[in-house]
């Protein structure tokens, strides 16, 4: 209801300007010389989560200690050489973004924050380069100061709690799993099922990005992060084990092989997921039942190995597991719910030792055409105001390296940078009515209060919507750095007019030298990160050791979270992009399977195994995007050798993962492929 009637943004923007104005009030009585800094900061570290507000502000703070040390290296020893610190300072940028873009989630924030604040120090300081130390200090004052009150304000004043956050979308995450778990076994008719498939990736991604700021939240009992993340593992793990069984009941069911036991045990899995909670004693026996009734139904696979048994088994082994998944998250749940540390159950400490850290599709070339573009964009914009010798050139210069820097991480930044850019000129244009006819009638603090107010007030409402986020940014800066805060253009025109210039000319540069060197264009980028994935499986396809499966799922999850957008945005129907992504996936974990069977059997197992993993790595690693996948029989061939034989394994357990790995490569790779024949593998 909050929300209908927008009091969630009310109160986000008061909580904004009290913020700002505790920033600035502090600001003026001890004496800093910009106190404008401090303002704008207030607004620019803002968030409704109080958690998040206070990560961001610690993430901030390192950033900006950081960048003022690296200013003050920089400037006293190439102050005399121009050319030199231009350089220095574009690089110290580039690199920081680099690193940043390596991240991707608010961690990242600290570099960024490093690499500017560099340059916001660095280049007005030419001018003055024997008080670069007091000016640093001043400036980490200024920024710290706002940091500290916007975000002090939004942890303390009715906080809206990350936990509260979190909980509440990881109940409706459960919800939406078990339906799309329900659909996968056989309800859905329609296309809900890959739309709610590309939905829990995206929901994935969100836990983990809220999960960063577990550690600053204000509620009285915090979930641990480590829960968290056994949470999103059991959760990424449903989703190639949901569609791995879905595909075996659609093969089962056509060729008329699928027992009414295995009927039986689908519609018992369907009612289970729309039961109520359970408690941890009911739902343990509950699981132990279904666990145990899929795995009554596995055949032996013993030679001479019927498809139909090969299937079966599949379908068994893979609905087990599936079974198992959901009563992990369910207990992972109520973990997060209970107010003490200890392991509600067995399953939760199993979990708990399980967990390890989330890996994430890092693409480098592409990080790094964006900080060369950024310190290009610096580059040329210093030889430009060192060449003309304007004034307040420094300023154009460093708000273009900021610009690109904050929307490097895009395909295309060009139209965020604009919107960037019409904010700046809205605040421009409403700086002016303010520094010229309402801020020299202002006499004491109160009334510069109340006639900021209207503004701030309605910029701060605007922060909350994503579509004029980019505008009010623009506007925060546009409008706050030149109203009038400060006596560097207070009552005089001249001043004001090249400030305005400087900022509304560093961004209109920044919007073209993007589009020169940090455009890449969304159909790319989703080719790069499909490709990534194909070499990445086939680096890992036949790597020794043990493999990490989890990592592997969360990070082609991330690839798929990447590229839903980026297909979305040409245009593209996301449906087949999206269900080879998630084909790609399940090879993934089923070759995990094959390599640490090839560690436990070892001898003529491996011997067996190793050509197949060498298959796949060979099969990926010759796909191209412009060609269908080619035949390969070579491969087919040997998955069907490997099959034959392990049939006749007297170990059953060895017998019974090889079958079932196997069955789950043959049918991700060559689906289309005749049904496999002991004879003809003989």
């Amino acid at each position: 209801m909050t929300q209908r009637w927008g009091l969630n943004a009310a109160l986000f923007s008061v909580k904004c300007f009290v913020g700002a104005m505790l920033a600035y009030w502090i600001a003026l009585r001890i004496g800093l010389t910009r106190p404008y800094w401090a303002v704008a900061t207030a607004y620019i570290v803002a968030q409704p989560l109080a958690g998040a507000a206070v990560s961001k502000a610690v993430f901030r703070l390192i950033g900006t200690v950081l960048g003022a040390v690296a200013a003050v290296v920089l400037v006293p020893n190439l102050v005399n050489a121009p050319e030199l610190l231009s350089l220095g300072l574009a690089l110290w940028l580039g690199l920081c973004l680099y690193i940043a873009l390596q991240d991707r989630t608010p961690r990242s924030y600290l570099f960024l924050l490093a690499g500017y604040t560099a340059s916001i120090i660095g280049f007005p300081s030419v001018e003055a380069p024997g008080a670069i130390f007091t000016t640093a200090i001043l400036r980490v004052q200024e920024i710290s100061l706002g940091i500290v009150c916007g975000s002090l304000v939004h942890a303390v004043i009715l906080p809206q709690t990350v936990t509260r956050q979190l909980v509440t979308r990881i109940d409706a995450i459960l919800g939406d799993v078990e339906r799309w778990t329900r659909d996968a076994l056989g309800e859905a008719q329609d296309g809900s099922l890959d739309r709610d498939r590309r939905r829990l990736v995206l929901d994935i991604n969100e836990l983990h990005q809220l999960s960063i700021h577990l550690p600053f939240d204000t509620a009285r009992f915090l979930p641990r992060v480590r829960t968290v993340r056994a949470f999103q593992d059991q959760l990424s793990l449903i989703l190639p084990l949901a569609s791995a069984t879905e595909d075996r009941i659609a093969q089962l069911r056509a060729i008329g092989a699928l027992p009414d036991a295995a009927e039986a045990l689908i519609g018992r899995i369907s009612a289970w997921l729309t039961m109520p909670p359970q408690d941890v004693r009911a739902r343990a026996e509950i699981t132990s039942a279904l666990v145990a009734e899929a795995r009554a139904l596995e055949p032996t696979a013993a030679a001479p190995l019927q498809w139909k048994d090969a299937l079966l088994l599949s379908f068994a082994g893979r609905a087990a597991e599936l079974i198992d998944a959901h009563h992990a998250v369910r207990d992972l749940r109520d973990q997060m719910r209970s107010p003490s540390r200890r392991a509600i159950s067995p399953v939760v400490t199993e979990m708990l030792a399980q967990t390890t850290r989330r890996t994430f599709h890092r693409d480098r070339p592409a990080a790094l055409r964006a900080a060369l573009g950024t310190t290009a964009t610096i580059l040329i914009g210093s030889a430009f105001w060192i060449g003309t010798g304007w004034a307040d050139g420094a300023g154009a210069v460093l708000i273009s390296g900021v610009a690109c820097a904050l929307f490097g991480a895009s395909d295309d930044p060009r139209p965020m940078i604009l919107s960037f850019l019409w904010g700046t000129i809205i605040g421009v244009g409403l700086a002016a009515i303010y520094a010229f006819a309402v801020l020299p009638r202002v006499t004491d603090f109160v009334t510069l209060v109340a006639v900021l107010a209207p503004v701030l007030l309605l910029v701060g409402t605007f922060q909350t919507m994503p579509k004029a986020s980019l505008v009010t940014t623009g506007v925060i800066l546009g409008f706050i750095n030149i109203v009038g805060l400060n006596d560097h253009y207070a009552a005089d025109f001249a001043a004001f007019a090249n400030g305005s210039l400087a900022q509304i000319i560093g961004t209109g540069f920044a919007a073209v030298t993007v589009g020169l060197f940090q455009v890449v264009g969304a159909e790319r980028s989703a080719a790069r990160i499909i490709v990534a994935g194909w070499r990445d499986l086939a680096r890992r396809s036949d790597l020794p050791g043990r493999p990490d499966v989890t990592g592997w799922v969360s990070k082609m999850l991330d690839r798929i979270g990447l590229l839903a957008p980026r297909l979305a945005a040409i245009g593209e129907d996301s449906g087949r992009p999206m269900l080879d992504a998630l084909q790609d996936l399940r090879v993934g974990v089923t070759v995990g399977q094959l390599r640490d069977l090839r560690i436990d059997a070892g001898g003529a197992s491996a011997a067996l195994i190793t050509p197949v993993l060498r298959g796949v790595a060979r099969h990926y690693a010759e796909r191209r995007l412009d060609q269908p996948p080619r035949d390969d029989p070579a491969l087919l061939e040997g998955i069907d050798q490997a099959m034959q034989v392990f049939s006749h394994a007297e170990d059953g357990d060895v017998r019974r993962r090889a079958v079932l790995a196997l069955t789950g490569l043959r049918r991700n790779l060559f689906p289309a492929a005749p049904a496999y024949c002991a004879m003809a593998a003989a």
